[in-house]
């Protein structure tokens, strides 16, 4: 099923959405990103008549109550954002008589589901390494599933619009699924973008295609380059992982971020890149500094040849304009990590560039997306979020659907 063909009018939907946003000291929300996003989906089941129930995690309270992640805080920016009153249910699994009163046009919200170990599912207070643990888990995943039926009680449909979770099989985010029919459960607006999002680096792709990697680095990385390899004709390697390959082939990187265990592992990515014709844009200069701050001294030098005592913090000119003429004429563009370390206003130039390039490619037709929260953050901090296609709120679902991986969260509404 999909939410524009469903009709909500009488029903009660439940929604998982992503509200796991930031608080200040005084427990007001400093970003609302992900509130604004699940807006179209909360929308919708109330503008056919629907009643509405809300669940989501905040934080990491590992299933005990904490008044500091409890989302009765966020009650009020909901209700304002909805443009309707919000009741709130103080536990999550003990609403079903809350949900029972829900008329039409009314919203409920749940108490963080992470306040329940049983939404993660994983045994509490006992190490893995512990011969009980096996026994545990097992009873905790049973215990999950009553759980997740508890929740799916209280609906006639089921929503699943959070995509920054949707690479877990928690609960609320893909066992619960098991209790509706395929009729009655069906991905949100903003979960159908991301996966369409997705879908277009992936499989209706528009050549060239050049995907950008930044991060400090490259083990982290190293399924989705792998995975990538089959599909780009551009490779662009930045960010801290510059520092590994300069040190592979033989370059000195004074104080830079170095994985000294993977320098093998670089040089085999240099040779897939080769084997599969894939273009590898590796920096080859960079602006190192004296000290990991703003203000330190600072050398153009090339990103094997840095000086003792000095660590590469950003791309150097010349990496820009490699970067920028492999971007400048793609048709698919992927950028995930920056090039350098853009919180520090005097190390964005790296970045910047690719941001231009990706802004210029879009301009002209490409479609550009930009995931992974590093370089949201950037293209946020640049003012530019307007001139690429899409920027992803799921960190680490996107990267592990990029990883070419199933999400529990999209399989258990669309299957395998």
């Amino acid at each position: 099923m999909t939410i524009d063909k469903f009709n909500f009018a009488g029903k009660k939907a439940i929604v998982r959405v992503d509200f796991n946003v930031p608080l200040n000291e005084e427990g007001k929300i400093t970003d609302d990103t992900r509130i604004r996003g699940a807006l179209p989906t909360l929308k919708k089941v109330l503008a056919d008549g629907g009643a509405l129930i809300i669940m989501s995690h905040m934080g990491k309270p590992k299933g005990k109550v904490n008044a500091k992640f409890s989302l009765s805080q966020i009650v009020d920016a909901v209700s304002e954002k909805l443009g309707a009153p919000v009741q709130f249910a103080p536990d999550c699994a003990k609403a079903a008589e809350a949900a029972a009163a829900l008329k039409s046009g009314e919203v409920l919200l749940l108490e963080n589901l992470r306040f329940y170990p049983e939404e993660e599912g994983k045994p509490v207070g006992i190490d893995k390494e512990d011969p009980a643990y096996e026994e545990a888990k097992k009873a905790m995943k049973a215990s999950q599933k009553e759980f997740s039926k508890t929740l799916a009680s209280y609906a006639d449909c089921y929503i699943n619009d959070a995509f920054g979770t949707a690479h877990r099989k928690h609960a609320s985010t893909a066992v619960i699924a098991e209790y509706f029919d395929a009729d009655h459960k069906m991905l949100g607006y903003l979960m159908e973008k991301e996966v369409q999002a997705v879908d277009n680096i992936l499989k209706d792709i528009k050549r060239p295609f050049t995907a950008i990697m930044g991060g400090s680095k490259v083990s982290t990385k190293i399924g989705i380059i792998e995975n990538l390899m089959d599909k780009v004709d551009n490779l662009i390697l930045c960010g801290g992982m510059t520092y590994t390959f300069a040190k592979a082939l033989g370059g000195e990187v004074g104080n830079s971020i170095c994985e000294n265990d993977k320098l093998e592992l670089a040089l085999s990515i240099i040779e897939q890149a080769k084997a599969k014709g894939v273009n590898l844009v590796l920096g080859t200069d960079c602006v190192a500094g004296d000290d990991f701050k703003n203000d330190c001294n600072t050398v153009v030098c090339p990103a094997g040849q840095i000086p003792a005592g000095f660590e590469g913090l950003d791309a150097g000119p010349e990496s820009r304009k490699a970067f920028a003429a492999a971007i400048e004429p793609a048709k698919t563009i992927l950028w995930n990590g920056p090039a350098g370390v853009f919180e520090m206003d005097n190390f964005t130039g790296g970045s910047r560039a690719i941001a231009d390039a990706i802004a210029k490619a879009t301009a002209a037709g490409a479609f550009s997306l930009i995931g992974g929260g590093d370089s949201v953050a950037c293209i946020n901090k640049f003012g530019m979020a307007d001139q690429v296609s899409y920027i992803s709120t799921g960190g680490g679902a996107l990267l592990e659907a990029i990883e070419g991986k199933v999400l529990p969260g999209v399989a258990a509404i669309q299957g395998e």
